[in-house]
């Protein structure tokens, strides 16, 4: 359970998020809510599809309009001051994605670390250029020269060699990794309370991986920020969260503390999803994969939606009516017929 010390960073209240195309209606996310505390980290777990993406767009306000729109919910953003006393919260969801207000909480508030730093960064432009850009429209009063000095620093600190160098080369001269800690480095460049990590050590080797995972690691330490942590790693997940949060076709199935969840997995998703991680231990057997596929986003759920895939459905409920989100023991809730 969360400490009741910890300060809440972001509150989402059962956001939807639809796309509207011509084949139909696709409900990315559908009815999430949960809290983003400082200092801790949320894993957010489920396969391809799932709206985990979707999620972090809509936190930051990026989901394209249109076919994308939030159609319900909130996201409170909550502020303090300079000696941590609460302010006020703003709800970002009425705020228009053009709007000077929209653009002080991005970068400044709540940043994002991309999936492709490659498709993220522009190639036209430098290292300093972009992360300049951020530091100049959120600090107020800042120099170039200051802006400069600055970049160089978080380039070195993120492990970036010869950054007095690479300050000024373009992302098609780096590596993946050094894209990667660029791309680390400007979201770190406004000193932000969110950091929204979507996949990112996507594409990376297992080295570098391991050290993008470490250098995240201790910048939270460093600056006590939050993290909203997205993969379909459940390995790096167990490694990297104080919370997890498993999503299955836009809706959350099973929430709670990382140790209480591995433990003791509640959703049949969940327990599917653990049965199919490889370990060392006992007799070697061949992996249980989940049958069947993910659902077409644009099929209306009478019940349950992972009903045609579970080994535990019971005909005649599960098919019948949206199972609730029950807090079955303190901190842990498990979207499912078979807790009510």
């Amino acid at each position: 359970m969360v400490d009741k010390n910890h300060q809440i960073v972001v509150q989402v209240e059962n956001l939807k998020t639809y796309f509207f195309l011509h084949e139909g209606t696709a409900k990315a996310v559908d009815g999430v809510s949960f809290d983003l505390y400082r200092g801790r980290t949320l894993g957010v777990i489920g396969e391809s599809g799932c709206g985990k993406s979707v999620t972090s767009q809509s936190i930051m306000r990026l989901v394209q309009t249109p076919p994308g729109k939030i159609v319900e919910g909130n996201i409170w953003l909550y502020q303090y001051d300079e000696q941590n006393q609460f302010k006020g919260k703003v709800d970002v969801v009425p705020l228009k994605t053009d709007s000077k207000e929209l653009r002080k909480i991005r970068w400044k508030e709540i940043a994002m670390i991309f999936q492709e730093p490659m498709t993220s960064l522009s190639p036209v432009h430098t290292v300093y250029d972009q992360i300049n850009e951020a530091m100049m429209l959120h600090i107020p009063g800042i120099t170039k020269e200051e802006t400069r000095t600055r970049t160089v620093e978080l380039l070195r600190r993120v492990g970036i060699p010869q950054p007095n160098k690479m300050v000024d080369a373009y992302s098609y001269q780096l590596s993946g990794g050094m894209r990667q800690r660029a791309m680390i480095a400007m979201a770190l460049s406004c000193n932000p309370n969110l950091l929204i990590a979507d996949e990112p050590t996507t594409a990376l080797d297992v080295t570098v991986e391991s050290q993008i995972l470490e250098l995240i690691r201790e910048l939270q330490a460093e600056y006590n920020m939050s993290i909203m942590y997205i993969s379909h790693d459940l390995a790096v997940v167990a490694e990297m969260s104080d919370d997890i949060m498993v999503m299955y076709l836009g809706q959350a199935v099973e929430k709670a503390s990382t140790g209480e969840i591995f433990d003791n997995p509640l959703h049949p998703y969940t327990q599917a999803l653990w049965e199919s991680i490889p370990t060392i231990d006992g007799k070697l057997d061949k992996l249980e994969a989940i049958k069947g596929t993910i659902p077409s986003p644009y099929f209306k759920h009478v019940g349950c939606r992972f009903f045609e895939r579970c080994q535990k459905r019971i005909e005649g409920r599960c098919d019948v009516a949206p199972p609730e989100l029950l807090e079955v023991s303190p901190g842990h809730f498990v979207r499912c017929v078979l807790y009510e």
